[in-house]
């Protein structure tokens, strides 16, 4: 793949690279980095990619990986105007009680469920990025499924 085509690839995965780094990152300041930070890394690193054809997902897995760097940076340092806007946020309830719910869904669940229903991922893909087993993925979409359903359920029945 040359640098050219791995930016038009970029340019065509800006919405899912967004979808991604949101699940795993708060901040949209801390998004922007990992996506950035991903971005660099694919181009000083585009002699790793294999085939063209698994190129997004390649793309994705580096993207993953900066998220997980920047929580594990993040993790560290809570700052106070950060609290003070989940203060405000969790006070307007802007959200859908959906989006609140897949929030509240663990890590791999939440990724799971992102990437395959907003982004569109096979099973397959999914697994690769993750680094796991496709029945491991649909094991998580299963569970995350029937989470959902059970606290949507609770909360309409409320």
């Amino acid at each position: 793949m040359k640098k050219e085509e791995l930016g038009e690839l970029i340019l065509a995965s800006e919405d899912a690279m967004y979808h991604v780094a949101k699940t795993l990152l708060y901040s949209d300041a801390d998004c922007a980095d990992a996506i950035q930070e991903a971005i660099v890394k694919a181009f000083s690193k585009l002699y790793t990619l294999k085939k063209d054809a698994y190129a997004k997902t390649w793309l994705m897995r580096i993207l993953i990986n900066e998220c997980y760097g920047v929580m594990r940076r993040e993790k560290r340092v809570v700052f106070l105007e950060d609290y003070r806007q989940e203060e405000k946020a969790e006070e307007q309830k802007d959200y859908s009680e959906l989006y609140e719910a897949i929030y509240r869904l663990s890590e791999e669940m939440r990724l799971s469920v992102t990437l395959y229903y907003l982004d569109g991922y096979s099973v397959r893909e999914i697994a690769t990025m993750m680094e796991t087993t496709e029945s491991a993925v649909k094991n998580r979409l299963a569970r995350a499924r029937q989470r959902l359903r059970n606290e949507l359920a609770e909360r309409a029945a409320q």
